[in-house]
């Protein structure tokens, strides 16, 4: 059966159509203009005269930046905190959300309500720097680790998922003699997929976007500064990296090596090498993360 659309339907249609074509140009379009310009003729990007497509395609800033120090250890440790960071607090959160659904739970509804609280009330800057401090947490690869373990948010998320699925599978399995760890593992863990990938996502981009606790905590740890950190360095101090580039590269004329002090190219380039790793796994887990987004609102 042909269902019959009138003039109304295919206007919605393609002002719909329109709309999202516009909205995902204009969510596109700032990584594409980054991406062009980092593989254009620095003398055009200098001069603004690459907008739509690229000119002079090559890759030498990208090339270029092997010679930047730190920048190679920034994104080992970066890489490190996101996959390590990443897979504990999705680990923590999943089995704080399902011990938190357990009825017999002592105190559950004070333990509940006492993590909510911590949503909306902290000390401040000063007093986390100093419980840092104290628990020996500064100048340590585990001060990015341990304060990101257990987040609020994703245990409420993943508790409201968990009591979306059917109790009787939990049931059943407790009067086969499952403990609350089988349980978890073997069926609350994989039943909850999505919303643990959802989580994932987010402790992931959190981990890999994260600047304050580098420049607050690592002051005294160059070699734990995070990739963010660098980036915003060299944002501010572009015209001394573009000269540590250009006097590190060898074999160049002159003309080449005044290409390489074109700063803006510099922060595109940077700017381009932070933002890739996350824009290349999003969207394998892109249907993970709006199923487990949907699913986990459901209930309130």
């Amino acid at each position: 059966m042909v269902e019959k659309r009138s003039a109304g339907d295919y206007f919605f249609l393609m002002f719909n159509y329109a709309f999202f074509i516009l909205f995902t140009f204009i969510c596109v379009f700032p990584f594409y203009y980054l991406f062009i310009n980092t593989i254009s003729d620095n003398g055009l990007v200098a001069k603004g005269l690459i907008n739509f497509y690229p000119k002079g395609i090559n890759f030498k800033n990208y090339f270029a930046l092997r010679n930047v120090n730190g920048l190679g250890t920034a994104f080992l440790v970066t890489l490190a905190r996101t996959l390590i960071g990443t897979a504990l607090s999705t680990a923590v959160s999943g089995f704080c959300g399902f011990l938190v659904t357990k009825q017999e739970m002592w105190h559950r509804k004070l333990c509940y309500r006492f993590m909510i609280v911590t949503m909306y009330f902290n000390a401040g800057l000063i007093p986390w720097f100093t419980t840092m401090q104290m628990l020996g947490l500064t100048n340590n690869f585990m001060g990015y680790i341990i304060p990101g373990l257990v987040s609020v948010y994703n245990i409420i998320m993943v508790k409201t998922y968990i009591e979306s699925i059917p109790a009787e599978l939990q049931e059943s399995a407790a009067i086969d003699g499952a403990s609350y760890w089988t349980i978890f593992i073997k069926i609350i863990w994989p039943l909850s997929k999505p919303i643990l990938a959802t989580i994932a996502i987010w402790a992931a981009v959190g981990h890999w976007n994260s600047f304050q606790d580098s420049l607050i905590l690592m002051s005294g740890a160059p070699h734990l500064k995070t990739l963010q950190e660098r980036l915003y360095i060299y944002l501010t101090q572009s015209s001394n990296l573009a000269a540590s580039m250009s006097t590190a590269t060898t074999g160049l004329s002159d003309a080449q090596r005044q290409e390489l002090l074109n700063t803006k190219t510099i922060q595109y380039t940077v700017a381009m090498v932070t933002a890739i790793p996350i824009l290349c796994v999003y969207p394998f887990m892109q249907k993970y993360f709006v199923k487990g987004l949907m699913l986990g609102a459901v209930k309130g």
